[in-house]
Formats: C-alpha cells, sequence, structure tokens
C-alpha cells in the first residue's frame, strides 16, 4: 500500500483526519447528519464517503480510515483510462446511435429520433448525416432504459462529446462528428457564441427612455417617429379593443 498523504485539509476533499474522525464517529454509533455536523460537512459528502470508500473485505462493509483514504487515493489519479477505450459493448452501442445505424436483438432496424430540417445553416442537406442519428444526450439517457441493471453501460453526454472531439481520450472515430446536430468538427466554447444570434431591444432604444428635445420636435425627424410611434399605439390598442 503506498504512504498515506496527511495533508491538511483543502475544504474541498476530505483528508485523513477527517477520515479517522468519521470512523470513530461511526464506531461511537452517530448518524450521517451528526458526523457531519461535527466535521462541518455535507451530510451528502459523508453518506457519499461511507458509500464510495468502504472496506468491504470478508463480506461485511466497514469504514476504515486508512481504506478509505487509499481508495480515495487510487480514484483520483490522473490520467485515467477513457471508458469507452476499455469497455467494446458500450463503444459499440454509442457508434451506432451516434450514426443513426440502430438495431434490435433481431437484426431489425430501429428509426432514429424525427429531427427536423432547420434551413440550410449546416451544409447541404444531402451532406447532413444527423437526420436519423442520436445526440450524445438522447444516449446517455437511452442507456439508463436499455440497460437498467447493468453498471457497467453507463456513461455521460459530457464524455461522449470528449471522445469525439479529443482525440487523446480516444475510442470514437473522429469522422462521427459530422452525426452531431451541429455538425463541428471543433468544439466551439459557450462563450464565444453567446454574442451571436438575434437580440431584443436594447432599454436604450425604448420610448420611454428618448431625449427630451423630442417633445418640441425641432430637429427634422422627430415629427415622423412621433406619427409611427402613435400609429403602433394606435393598432395594438384597436386590435385590444377588438379581441375584447
Amino acid at each position: 500500500m503506498p504512504p498515506i498523504s496527511l495533508a491538511e485539509p483543502s475544504g474541498r476533499y476530505l483528508s485523513f483526519t477527517e477520515r479517522e474522525e468519521i470512523a470513530l464517529l461511526r464506531v461511537e454509533g452517530h448518524g450521517v447528519r451528526q458526523i457531519a455536523s461535527q466535521l462541518g460537512r455535507s451530510p451528502s459528502t459523508i453518506s457519499r464517503e461511507l458509500r464510495r470508500n468502504a472496506a468491504t473485505r470478508g463480506g461485511r462493509v466497514d469504514y476504515r480510515a486508512s481504506v478509505a483514504q487509499w481508495h480515495a487515493e487510487s480514484r483520483g489519479k490522473r490520467p485515467k483510462v477513457a471508458k469507452l477505450a476499455v469497455n467494446d459493448r458500450l463503444r459499440r452501442y454509442v457508434e451506432q446511435r451516434l450514426a443513426g445505424v440502430v438495431r434490435d436483438a433481431e437484426g431489425r432496424p430501429i428509426p432514429g429520433p424525427n429531427v427536423p430540417w432547420k434551413g440550410r445553416r449546416h451544409g447541404r442537406r444531402a451532406d447532413r448525416r444527423w437526420g436519423v442519428a442520436w445526440s450524445p444526450e438522447q444516449i446517455s439517457k437511452r442507456l439508463q432504459v436499455d440497460f437498467g441493471d447493468d453498471e457497467s453501460m453507463r456513461i455521460s453526454h459530457e464524455t461522449i462529446y470528449q471522445a469525439l472531439y479529443i482525440q487523446g481520450r480516444g475510442a470514437l472515430k473522429r469522422e462521427l462528428t459530422a452525426c452531431l446536430r451541429t455538425g463541428r468538427a471543433l468544439r466551439v466554447p459557450r462563450a464565444r457564441t453567446r454574442g451571436r444570434g438575434k437580440k431584443f431591444v436594447t432599454p436604450e432604444v425604448l420610448i420611454t427612455n428618448r431625449p427630451a428635445e423630442v417633445e418640441d420636435r425641432a430637429v427634422p425627424g422627430h415629427w415622423e417617429g412621433d406619427r409611427a410611434t402613435r400609429s403602433r399605439t394606435n393598432l395594438s390598442g384597436l386590435s385590444s379593443w377588438r379581441g375584447g
């Protein structure tokens, strides 16, 4: 067993000292909320710690600080092997649905989701491959339905995206990015796309914020603007009256 880290608690991860306190309080019969209150941690953190890092040797489930620390350090090692790279069954499942080629146990084709076409933003329609393809979110949720009792057949949509866009994490072919809804070959940060698209009218151009010199109509153009505004107001009031 490698040496145990005795570093001070970072606030995010439990330290070995905290795990010793959990083990002692657990032996004394304290509940999860009592332990969390004494350590200043969330009850969910204590519950997850007892569930994931307990010792199961000999058919018993006991919590020991040294074993729990070893489990935590082993789980935190990096880099990790990609899940799709070691699970062939899961990889085939994801690849088939990304490509839109899905068959049941008897070999019959299963139709993919009905994705409507929206303009020509993503190239010619003949080049789009995602009309019958499944999105990573749909694949992630469908796994829970098709393999309800098999915990090995679980994957998040973010892991699928990383396997497609970060080839160092491997397992999925780069060509499958053409089956995604966006059709992008490279991932675009969300912050870069926030400034695109149509925007609503900003408060600076509302009629309630117009300057005072508009009232005397001394500058050409103010009178025409007032007439247009009044016409829209009258039409709006007329349609409301007719609807009532």
